[in-house]
């Protein structure tokens, strides 16, 4: 998956955005950072466009001082910078904030030019321990490939402040923010290595504008009984207007109120006329709550996938056109996240009863929201609608680089996660066996292939890392020695967010940015006790390819859930039958390698000649 290219740097530019600390802990310390704030942009070169800077200030929530195109000029920041007032506020809530910049600084809308391959740099200067969790929104600005820096006094907590930054190694800490200035050049250095460093890792995909993959998703719910046949009439007209064939444009239905329900995929029918039949048959489902949350994470892990048809991999522009009359039951955020991190244009339409903030986040970018008093003004939003799909086709195209890749001997990176809870101390040395004749299959010597393995229960144990052993004998022999870790409750959810935060990361030894792909086998033994749902996203976002490997006490669908794909979840009665699995394991491996290239990381357009 590696593609050699030749990059001609043009003078790099940055979109810079600085989230300061501003509760009532830091009253004394704040002149300090924002003489820091102004020393950093005065070595930026934002006068020639070059670089953009957006300040955000928050506590217990946060508050924009100016966004990425705000000021075009060095003067204009350095003045704002100079008048801003301590906001003060508590408790300090640094994972909504670190939200709020995902969902309303790094868009384009606000400025950002992350979808033409400009480096995104967060630096957060935070005087304590975040109140709310960090862990999600910390997430889901590194899958947006946001560097984030994060610098903390001796107040602050700094694990979460390296579990906030990029990478551990961009975690940096003063006693005080009058010693900011002497963490000044490092952070420059860092910022500069970093940006120089990232620029593989730009998404891209040749986007194909000839055709497209559309998914319906249409609020069933009680309230919308009225409001149905609109909905179903309007959805016919949209079709009628698309190019519908297996190599032109695609279209899936799903229907939703607590739970989707998929009336049809996007390879179940080829031809407009058996699509409009379709639909004409639909009845409204019924049921509430509505949990427009759960609706969307369905359709990303079981609509959008290859297996239904979605053609994402081959650089298929993806659509989501959402119609819904309610305000959601559940959270929305997450899911909608990590949507658009897939790359797939939602545009959500609501009606006077919808929330519009909250389409507004599910949407792929706020103005793609639409909105009508009732269902029956749906025809007065089809022309708009037109156009934002048509939008979405060029949208998607800047993101377009022709490279010429020259496929070296595929190696992976391949990581072993081991149930070692109570119930499975007799099936331990089978599940050991399984990983040693898996090892033996695999090319380490020659540094093609990397292997790590970790066990879990309640919490996850690392018995070495992606880059501890060089050898395959090293790796057998430690495998062989290993002790059955004990312990009660199984956290599958805690190992699986424990693996993307430490183990996949460059750190200890994976090559995900080189392209290298990245595979994680677990063995499971039960249900897990936490919930999984947001670490396994997390890892696909990530592009890790994970097969889940269970007995009759797992839990099938979990197993699904986590797997990359579901049929990726393999099973057996117990783990002495697991010598049965290994070899539709090791084809799987195989062909997902090959099948995951497309979505090669490569480099921005802009500065590529091949």
């Amino acid at each position: 998956m590696t593609p050699t290219v030749t990059v001609h740097r043009k003078p790099a530019g940055r979109d810079v955005v600085f989230l300061l600390d501003g509760s009532d802990a830091t009253r004394t310390g704040f002149p300090d950072m924002r003489d820091f704030v102004q020393r950093v942009v005065e070595t930026l070169s934002v006068d020639d466009n070059k670089d953009r800077v957006s300040v955000v200030q928050y506590s217990r929530d946060p508050a924009v001082q100016f966004y990425l195109n705000t000021y075009t000029t060095k003067a204009q920041i350095i003045d704002t910078v100079t008048g801003l007032r301590h906001k003060g506020g508590r408790p300090l809530n640094t994972g909504a904030a670190l939200q709020y910049l995902r969902d309303n600084v790094f868009t384009a809308s606000a400025g950002s030019r992350r979808l033409e391959g400009v480096p995104q740099v967060l630096i957060l200067l935070s005087g304590g321990r975040s109140f709310d969790s960090v862990d999600a929104p910390a997430s889901a600005l590194k899958q947006l490939g946001v560097l984030t820096f994060a610098i903390g006094t001796r107040r602050s907590d700094s694990k979460e402040l390296q579990k906030i930054s990029y990478d551990p190694s961009y975690a940096l800490s003063v006693s005080e923010f009058t010693d900011l200035p002497s963490v000044q050049q490092q952070l420059q250095s860092s910022v500069e290595a970093v940006v120089v460093d990232v620029t593989p890792e730009s998404p891209t995909l040749p986007v194909d504008t000839t055709k497209k993959d559309v998914v319906f998703l249409l609020d069933g719910s009680d309230g919308t009984r009225n409001g149905f046949p609109a909905m179903r009439e309007f959805v016919e007209r949209v079709v009628e207007k698309l190019n519908v064939g297996e190599n032109k444009d695609r279209v899936s239905v799903v229907q939703y109120s607590s739970d989707a329900e998929v009336h049809f995929y996007l390879n179940t029918y080829t031809t407009r006329e058996d699509i409009v039949d379709s639909v004409r048959g639909l009845r409204h489902k019924g049921g509430r709550p509505l949990n427009t949350g759960a609706a969307l994470q369905y359709v990303r892990d079981n609509v959008f996938t290859n297996s239904s048809g979605s053609r994402r991999l081959q650089g298929v522009p993806q659509m989501l056109i959402l119609l819904n009359g309610g305000r959601s039951f559940d959270n929305v955020d997450a899911p909608a996240s990590a949507l658009k991190q897939q790359g797939i244009f939602t545009i959500g339409i609501g009606t006077r009863n919808s929330d519009s903030r909250e389409l507004q986040k599910i949407s792929y970018d706020p103005s793609y929201a639409l909105s009508v008093s009732e269902f029956t003004d749906l025809p007065s939003v089809q022309e708009r609608l037109s156009s934002v799909m048509s939008t979405v086709l060029v949208r998607a195209t800047p993101m377009t680089p022709t490279v010429t890749v020259h496929r070296k001997p595929a190696g992976r990176d391949v990581v072993f996660l081991l149930d070692g809870s109570d119930a499975t101390r007799t099936g331990f040395p089978d599940m050991r066996d399984f990983v040693q004749r898996v090892v033996e299959t695999l090319s380490v010597d020659d540094n093609k292939d990397r292997v790590s393995v970790v066990q879990y229960s309640r919490d996850p144990a690392v018995q070495f890392y992606l880059n501890t052993y060089t050898t395959k004998a090293e790796i057998l022999d430690t495998v062989t020695g290993l002790r059955h870790k004990g312990g009660r409750s199984l956290n599958t959810g805690a190992a699986l967010q424990y693996l993307r935060d430490n183990v996949f990361t460059a750190s200890a030894g994976s090559r995900r940015l080189e392209g290298v792909p990245q595979v994680l086998i677990l063995l499971s033994g039960g249900r897990s006790f936490d919930s999984v749902d947001a670490p396994a996203s997390a890892l696909k976002q990530l592009g890790v390819l994970t097969f889940a490997i269970g007995t009759r006490r797992s839990d099938s669908k979990e197993l699904q859930k986590i797997s990359y794909d579901p049929s990726y979840a393999l099973s057996v009665s117990e783990f002495t039958d697991l010598p049965s699995v290994q070899q539709q394991l090791q084809s799987s491996v195989e062909a997902v390698v090959v099948d995951v290239t497309p979505e090669s990381p490569t480099v921005p357009a802009r500065e590529l000649v091949v």
